[in-house]
This record gives C-alpha cells, structure tokens and sequence, in this order.
C-alpha cells in the first residue's frame, strides 16, 4: 500500500484530502502544521507528500525543500490558495512535481494521485 503524507492546516481540508486518499486504497498520514509535517519527513517514508504552503511554524516551501534533502525521488503535490506565479516557481524549483489552487476538484487531485505514484 503506498504512503501519503498530508499537510493542511485547515482541519476540512486535511480531513476531505484523507478521506479521498484512502478511499483510493493510500495509506494516509495527516499532520495539522509545516513542523509535524517536517518530523514525519524525518521518522518515516512517504510514496508521496500533499503539502498546503502557508502553514503555521514551517511553511509548505520549507516542507518541500526538507522532503528533497532526504529524499530526491518522494513527489510533491503543493496545494495553496496563492495563485502568485513567483510562489509556484519557487515551489517548482525547490522540487515540487505539481500545484493545485485551492478550491480544487478531489477526481482531479486523485487523477493526479495516481499519475505521480505510477511513474
């Protein structure tokens, strides 16, 4: 079963986003802020990681960039309601596969999922 790593600060967000995971068959590991998403980086292994970009205590970019120090090959999806393109770019060139604006469509999100996983 792959593994996913959740990162959302907004309880429904974090909640509709596991529920859809595991719905597709993922194994899902929610955290609630950058710096439980940034220990679960360092305890465990992830398939794949979700991570909003404005979060308390780490932000999504200081995510991404940690996710990459331990491993190069876990996709990221970022998610944010920040459609600037200078944030995008930056998330882009610190690793991240993909973004999604918020509000975003969970059929879209599993499609892309998946696309990611089965590389």
């Amino acid at each position: 079963m792959k593994k996913v790593l959740v990162i959302e600060d907004e309880d429904l967000v974090r909640k509709s986003l596991e529920f859809r995971l595991k719905k597709d068959g993922y194994q899902v590991t929610p955290c609630a802020d950058g710096r439980q998403g940034i220990q679960a980086i360092e305890n465990g292994t992830f398939d794949l990681v979700l991570t909003d970009l404005m979060l308390p205590y780490n932000n999504g970019l200081e995510v991404v960039s940690k996710l990459k120090s331990v491993s190069k090959e876990t996709p990221i999806i970022v998610l944010s309601n920040i459609g600037l393109e200078h944030v995008v770019l930056d998330a882009f060139n610190l690793g991240a596969d993909d973004y999604m604006t918020k509000p975003f469509s969970p059929n879209e999100l599993s499609v892309r999922v998946k696309r990611l996983l089965n590389k």
